[in-house]
Order: structure tokens, then sequence, then C-alpha cells
């Protein structure tokens, strides 16, 4: 058994199998806490945390979850889709009551009021478990730059954690927590998932409130998700996304619809490894493998632009961004901040207003540069990280080794995407690698989805448990409700055109008893045609939701003689739906009597009545 099997073997159990052992009253919370506090005594890494909850605390909180639990029963895992699960967060994330350290101790204060997406997780039933170490003011991607020590890999304590969200992908890898937030301005949401075997999610910007994070860049700040699985960091997303009117920078984020067909993959024609050839190999090995997947395309595209831009980002004016984060304190307490990090941040002085909107122009000029090059693409795909240094490296050269680090990750804020940093094959020497899938705003459930579907070219098991696509976010925005009568019912081969405009099954039902079904002749794929008529009879059809801004569009792609009108439910109500022109159905065969399309088709008879 290799070492991180041995990890898996000891962990928090995921969120399935915990959600198994409550349902069926193996565990209770306070088991669960029992172990955490055993695990994390056991493990002795001090050096993860800044601060841990107090044992009587937490067993307080699992003791009002074991009521909930024995008066409700399993019902409340379905009113609490994170009952029970013991997290952490990076400290420079309020939680009421804790202190707040940015990982500096002269910074600390403690907050009233957790930050909103901390009580959003607590309101779905998730347990916090502590704080977690960072590069101080998470300025870093190595997990090095902090008072509290240097974070050690959970692989192998030789190597960089990543950063600068050290400790939080730490806690996970190591199986002490369920999942852990970090945050992610140039990757500190990715680099250390990748360097420790485990997912991370980067959503898109707005996407998570940041009201109660410590700023590193305002502008480009994310909350982050760490997690052992994508199904595992989706829950977590879903639960705590959303739009907050407390904080200036949240927004309501469209999404994306899922892909159903295959994907149109891009991938860096210049691809950089600093010398680290076990890093070139992995990602070689997964590219192979994606090539090879049934309905993959890999595209080489030019990836200068995203380098130029990942440039910017330490060695332009964006350094000035972290200076007014914390540049109040910085002058009250000149020794207070780690020397790299006050290097690194005391470097934005050096930048005018006029750098500051000539940086603005380049940036939008390269982003334009890769819109272009990305059109027609699902999503990129690089390597989370070019190479593993050591710990000793890093201290040797931190500045030019942390760069290296965000080769692939410091764009993605700059550019308004989401990302998505998997674990895939390993590295010759058996240190993990990873790869990235990158797409456009709103494109989070869209990774999510591919990222499942292409587990095994990325040398992942799927479980039965890794579904994400069912589990949308919630609508953010105006929808229209739409009946579904053939070939666009869910499984049916037309039925992507709603899934890729990010449509949602609502319900399934019956029309009222006044329709006729008819096969429709020459159709291709088959269709049925629905219409009104006094004799009727009640059809079985679905209720779908999808975007008013994708609306138009569906309908455009509808064909004659089909149209889109509206349909009288069973319930009485109506909703658009599909309907057919009545010339149409001359000569065509009634179905009417089987009840429904697919009980048509599963009696095995031709649609063209042969």
């Amino acid at each position: 058994m290799n070492t991180i099997d041995k990890l898996a073997a000891m962990q928090v159990p995921p969120l399935a199998e915990l959600r198994e052992r409550y349902a069926s009253g193996t565990w209770r919370p306070g088991d669960c806490i029992a172990f955490v506090l055993d695990r994390i005594a056991r493990v002795d890494r001090p050096e993860v945390w800044i601060t841990l909850a107090d044992p009587a605390a937490l067993r307080e909180r699992a003791a009002r979850l074991d009521a909930l639990l024995h008066a409700e029963g399993p019902a409340v895992l379905d009113r609490l889709p994170l009952f029970g699960v013991p997290f952490a967060v990076k400290d420079n994330i309020d939680v009421a009551g804790m202190p707040t350290t940015a990982a500096c101790p002269a910074f600390a204060y403690v907050p009233e009021r957790s930050a909103t997406v901390v009580e959003r997780l607590e309101a779905a039933g998730a347990i916090l478990v502590g704080k977690t170490n960072l590069d101080q003011f998470a300025t870093g991607l190595n997990g090095t730059r902090s008072p509290y020590g240097a974070v050690r890999n959970a692989i192998d304590p030789a190597y960089v954690s990543g950063g600068s969200s050290s400790g939080s992908a730490v806690a996970v890898a190591l199986g002490l927590v369920a999942f852990s937030l970090g945050t992610d301005t140039a990757g500190s949401g990715r680099v250390p998932a990748g360097l420790n075997g485990i997912v991370g999610l980067k959503p898109t910007r707005g996407l998570f409130s940041n009201r109660g994070l410590v700023p590193a860049c305002r502008t480009l700040d994310c909350i982050s998700v760490f997690a052992r699985s994508v199904a595992d960091a989706w829950t977590v997303t879903v639960a705590a996304s959303g739009f907050d009117a407390d904080d200036a920078f949240s927004r309501a984020v469209p999404m994306l619809g899922v892909k159903r067909r295959g994907f149109r993959i891009a991938i860096p024609r210049q691809r950089e490894f600093f010398g680290d050839a076990a890093a070139q190999q992995a990602f070689a090995t997964t590219v192979d493998a994606l090539r090879a997947a049934p309905g993959c395309t890999v595209d080489e595209i030019d990836f200068t632009p995203f380098a130029e831009a990942a440039d910017l980002l330490y060695k332009g004016p964006w350094v000035a961004e972290r200076l007014a984060a914390v540049e109040a304190f910085r002058a009250e307490h000149p020794a207070a901040l780690h020397p790299v990090v006050d290097e690194i941040i005391g470097g934005g002085a050096r930048y005018s207003a006029v750098d500051a909107f000539n940086g603005q122009y380049r940036l939008a000029a390269l982003r334009r540069e890769a819109e272009t090059l990305l059109a027609g693409h699902d999503f990129l795909l690089v390597p989370t990280t070019p190479t593993m240094p050591t710990i000793e490296a890093m201290l040797r050269e931190p500045v030019k080794r942390n760069s290296q680090l965000g080769h692939y990750t410091n764009f993605v804020n700059f550019f308004d995407m989401a990302a998505l940093a998997v674990p895939a094959a390993p590295r010759h020497d058996g240190l993990p690698a990873g790869v990235t899938l990158i797409g456009r705003a709103g494109a989070d459930h869209l990774l999510a989805a591919a990222a499942e579907a292409l587990q095994p070219a990325f040398r992942q098991e799927a479980q039965a448990t890794d579904r994400v696509a069912s589990e949308p976010l919630p609508f953010q925005e105006p929808t229209v409700l739409l009946a579904v009568v053939g070939a666009h019912l869910e499984g049916q081969p037309l039925n992507w055109q709603l899934l890729e405009r990010g449509a949602r099954k609502r319900l399934a039902t019956t029309t009222a008893p006044r329709y006729r079904l008819y096969a429709l002749a020459g159709t291709v794929p088959p269709k049925p045609g629905l219409v009104r008529g006094a004799d009727g009879v009640a059809i079985d059809i679905e209720v779908w939701e999808l975007p008013v801004r994708r609306f138009g569009e569906f309908v455009a792609e509808v064909p004659a003689p089909l149209a889109i009108g509206s349909v009288e439910l069973a319930d009485g109500s109506w909703t658009k739906g599909f309907v057919c022109e009545p010339q149409a159905i001359d000569g065509a065969r009634d179905i009417s009597a089987f009840g429904g399309w697919r009980a048509f088709l599963a009696r095995g008879i031709s649609p063209e009545g042969a």
C-alpha cells in the first residue's frame, strides 16, 4: 500500500459515507468528532493549525446535531446536506469568537460574526474544527511563509505543501477533516491541491461571498474549497454559494450548461516544467489518456497571452493592491511581516495610478487574445503545478521557486475564469501530480461534470456517489418552464440541447386529459407531435427549467412542424411546451394509447408504424 492509499484508509470518511453512517445509525456526529480529535492528536502536525476549536464546544455542537438526528431521523440529512461534516477554514476567513490572524500574530482580532460562507456551511450542518495555517496575508504559493511554521507536504514532508492555503489543503489530505476552505488570488486554492493529491475548486469570482475575508487583492480574491473528491467539493459549493448584498464584489453568476457529447479540450502548446522531468511525464500521460478517451478532442493553443497575464500579477501594478490591503497595519507594525512577504507587498509602492491604468489596458488586450484562442473549446487543461520543490529548495530561492509554482495559475482570476484542480496520473517518483480544468465565468458546474466524466483518464476510480451533474447550483437569474414530450426527455437524443443551456429537470408529470400524441413520419431523430383535442387523454411529459437568456436560441432550433406553445398540465396549470401543427398529423400514427413517448419506444415499435 503506497503513502496515498495508507492516508485514505485512516481518513475522515467522505460525505456520502458519512451520510450513510448517520442514516444507518452506525455513527452519530459525536462519534465523528471523537474520531477527528483523536486523528488530529495522532497525526501530530501542529503546523497545520493556527487555532483549533475548543473540544468541549465541538462536543456540544455534535450533541445538538445528535439530538436533531434522534428527533427527525434520517430526514434531517436531506434538510441539512452537510449534517455532521467536519471542516476547517483558512485563517484569513472570519469565524465568530476565534482569532483571525492571517498568519501574523500582531494583526490578530476576534470577530463577532463569521464570514458569510462559514455561516452558510454551518447552517447546512457542518462542524467547524479549526483555523489553518497559511502563507502570511495569503502572499505566496508555497506554504513556508508563516511564523507558525512551514506546512509540510502530506505525502512527503520534505516537500512544500503549496500555498497560500497550505494548512487547509494538508488538513484534508491527511484526513483530519472532510473538506476545508482556502482562498485563491493567484492559485492558492489549486497549487496546494495539486501538491497534496486532492481536489481544489476555485469558483467564478463573486460566486462565493467574500464578506469576512481578509483581502489580498480584493478585485481578484476568491474563497475556495478543498476536498478529496469532485463530488464532495461540489456539494460544499452548492451549500456555500449565492449572492450576498453585504459583499460589494458578490454577484449573481449565470451558470453555463453541462456537456454530454464529449469535450473539446485546449492545452498549452508551450509547456514549461522548469526542468522537472517527472512533472512533465505525468502531464503527458494524462494528455495521452484524454486523446484516447471516447469523444474527446485535444487541441494545442498558444499559451503566450496566458503566461504574460500571469506575470502581471507580481510584476505589475496589482502588487499595489496587496499593499492597499495592509498599508495601515504595515506602517504601524513595520517588523510584524514575514521578510519575504514584506518585500513583495512593499514593492507595491513603486507603482503609480498611470501604471495601474496601463496595466488594465494590457490585461484587457491579453484577455481578448485568450478568449479568441479558447473559442470553441469547453475548457483549458493545464498542469496544476509545473514542478514540486522541496522545502529546502524553496527557502534557498523563495521568490524564484514561488513564481514557478504560479506559472499555470496566476492568470485565471485576471481572466475571470473558473478552475477545478484534480489529481491525475502520478509522477514516476511516486509524488502526486494534478491537472486543472479552466473555463469561462460560470463554467463551475460544467467543469465539475467534466472532471467526473473524465475520471478514468485522470486515473481516478469512479464511485457511484461521484455524481455531481444532477445537482446544479440554484438559479440566480430569470427562468422559464418548458414541457417536453419526446426527443428532449431525459436520456433521449436531444436532451443535450437542454443540458448545454443550463436547464434542469423539475418534475415528471402528465398533461391534462385533453391531448393526442402522434409518431411523426420522417423526423431525425424520431419525434412525436402533441396536439390538443376534444377526445384527448393524459400524456406523460417532463417539465424543465432553463434560463430566459437561453430560451430564444433554443426555440430557434425547434424544427417544423413542431412549435413552442402553451401546454395544460395535469394540475390545471399552463406552461410553455412542445406542440405540433395540426396538419402534420395527417397520415401519422396515433400513439396516444401508450400514454407517452417512452412507453411507445419501450414496445420496440418503429416510429414510422412499421
